[in-house]
This record gives structure tokens, C-alpha cells and sequence, in this order.
């Protein structure tokens, strides 16, 4: 069921209504219009592919690809999000305030994936201008082939971090298991605290830029060599 509150939010109620009638609602929405969703029930697909410039709010934990191909406006998840959270992202803003599972943001294009809590293996897996900041810790595998956007961590990050990975930046606050592929510390210049502190700022948070390790690319596998080349 649909309904308009006197504040002129539509609200939406997935006990009554389907997660059909909701994206297709919202895929007919206008710029400034405001969607609140109660009783998500974890259930898949949620708000994705909106191109408005709205604002959702979901009331309750989401299942697999909520904010999927999201490219404009802002959804907030009131719970915690399942796999594939705001994947292929290509602008605006997604907000978790709970843990994220696996693949958040993956292949994200641009766009702010914000999660308070942690992040499952993968965050960020082939991020290709997405930034993404976790308030917690970060499972393995996470920005493996990033190729551009920037990954802050606040807490630790799991092992084969930034596996093979080409120009995104990495910041970790915490602790690395350990380093994937061709990834390797860099020096934090005056820029990158810079950086590291409108993202922050832009996640809503408070963390000293000073107190986190920028990771990158060694750049090694940008190029040909002869000798691992076979020999006919």
C-alpha cells in the first residue's frame, strides 16, 4: 500500500504492497519528492534503478542488491543491507546504518556508499569511481581490480586487500591481514589527508585523517615482461 502523510512523504508498506509496485512507483517518481518504505523484510531489489533526485528511506533490514544501479538521489537503509549493496552505483548517495554483506558498491561508477558498520568480503571489488566509506572492518577480497574511486576503512581490513588493483586509493584506519597482488603502502601527502577528510566529512564522521595508511598500486602489472613470456 501507497500512501501520502501530510509532510508530503509517500510512504510505502511492503507487508501490503510488492517490491514491484515499489520500484515501479519510484521509477515514476520526480526530483524532489520524498519516499519513506516500512516493513522492508530483507526482501531482494529494493529501491534500484531510481534516476530522480529523491530521498528514500528504508525502515528495516534489505536483502540482496538494494540501491542497485542507483543513479540519482539519496536512499538511506534504517537496518542492515544483504549482498551486492549499490551495485554498478553511478552517482548520488546510499547510506547503510548497519553492516553491509558481501560486494557492496561493486562495480560502483561514482556516487557515495556510506556503511556505519562493517562490510563483508569484496567491498568494492572493480570499483571504477565510487567512493565508499565503512565505518567498521572490511572482509577479504575487498577492492580486488579496483580501478579508480577511493576506499576509506575505519576499521581493519581483511586479507588480499586491492588485489591487482590500477589507480583507486585505498585509506585503512585499522590493521591489513594482509595485501593482495601488486598493492602496496604509499606515503600520505598533504593531498591525500586533504582527501581523506572530505570524505570523511562527507560520510558524517569524525575520524582523524592522521590516523589512517593510504594503499595503491605498484604499478608492476602495468607492463610486459619478455621473460614471462613463453618461448616457441
Amino acid at each position: 500500500m501507497v500512501t501520502l502523510t501530510a509532510e508530503m512523504s509517500t510512504v510505502a508498506d511492503l507487508s501490503t504492497s510488492t517490491v514491484r509496485e515499489l520500484n515501479q512507483s519510484l521509477h515514476s517518481a520526480v526530483d524532489g519528492q520524498s519516499w519513506t518504505v516500512e516493513n522492508p523484510g530483507g526482501k531482494h531489489s529494493l529501491a534500484v534503478g531510481i534516476d530522480a533526485d529523491i530521498t528514500v528511506t528504508l525502515n528495516g533490514h534489505t536483502g540482496y542488491y538494494a540501491a542497485g544501479m542507483h543513479q540519482k538521489g539519496d536512499v538511506t537503509i534504517n537496518g542492515n543491507a544483504g549482498v551486492g549493496l549499490a551495485e554498478n552505483i553511478m552517482s548520488g548517495r546510499v547510506h547503510v546504518k548497519g553492516d553491509a554483506s558481501q560486494s557492496a558498491a561493486a562495480t560502483g561508477h561514482g556516487g557515495l556508499v556510506v556503511i556505519d558498520g562493517n562490510a563483508g568480503a569484496r567491498c568494492g571489488i572493480s570499483m571504477k569511481g565510487v567512493d565508499i566509506v565503512v565505518g567498521g572492518n572490511i572482509g577479504h577480497m575487498s577492492a580486488f581490480m579496483a580501478q579508480a574511486g577511493r576506499l576509506v576503512v575505519c576499521g581493519d581490513a581483511g586479507e588480499a586487500l586491492g588485489d591487482s588493483i590500477y589507480e583507486a586509493r585505498i585509506y585503512v584506519k585499522g590493521t591489513v591481514a594482509s595485501l593482495g597482488a601488486d598493492c602496496i603502502e604509499k606515503p600520505m601527502k598533504a593531498e591525500h589527508l586533504d582527501e581523506l577528510a572530505g570524505l570523511l566529512f562527507a560520510a558524517g564522521r569524525d575520524d582523524n585523517p592522521a590516523d589512517f595508511t593510504r594503499y595503491g598500486s605498484a604499478r608492476n602489472l602495468y607492463h610486459f615482461h619478455v621473460g614471462n613470456s613463453a618461448s616457441y
